[in-house]
């Protein structure tokens, strides 16, 4: 499941991955908190907690995470990743590599650094 978290700036949309993540947690969590926040925001910022709580992805999440990151690809302002998950940290450095948006992965002893760093001006 995604859940959104609370008290981050308009502009930011904060999520934590908790147990099973599905391709319907993004289509009725993360994407229409992403539109939302475009209706008011020219440019976007993410971040995004998968923590030990999560347990793994269904087949169909990781595609409607990417779908999302592209169709919205020049709308992202920064995206913080915040986890201990070895592959997540991997995968995510590749991307940043591939696609011009600030990336950053953080540790989960980071949160606060990630936190500060997605709503810094």
């Amino acid at each position: 499941m995604i859940e959104i978290l609370q008290g981050y700036p308009d502009d930011v949309v904060a999520i934590a991955g908790k147990g099973v993540i599905s391709a319907e947690d993004y289509r009725s969590v993360l994407i229409p908190a992403v539109e939302k926040a475009l209706e008011r925001h020219r440019k976007v910022r993410l971040l995004y907690r998968i923590g030990p709580d999560c347990t793994g992805f269904e087949p169909g999440a990781m595609w409607e995470d990417f779908r999302v990151g592209v169709e919205h690809l020049t709308r992202w302002n920064r995206v913080a990743v915040v986890t201990d998950t070895e592959w997540i940290r991997h995968t995510m450095s590749a991307i940043g590599f591939l696609i011009p948006i600030d990336i950053r992965i953080f540790s989960l002893a980071e949160s606060d650094a990630a936190r500060d760093w997605v709503t810094a001006d």
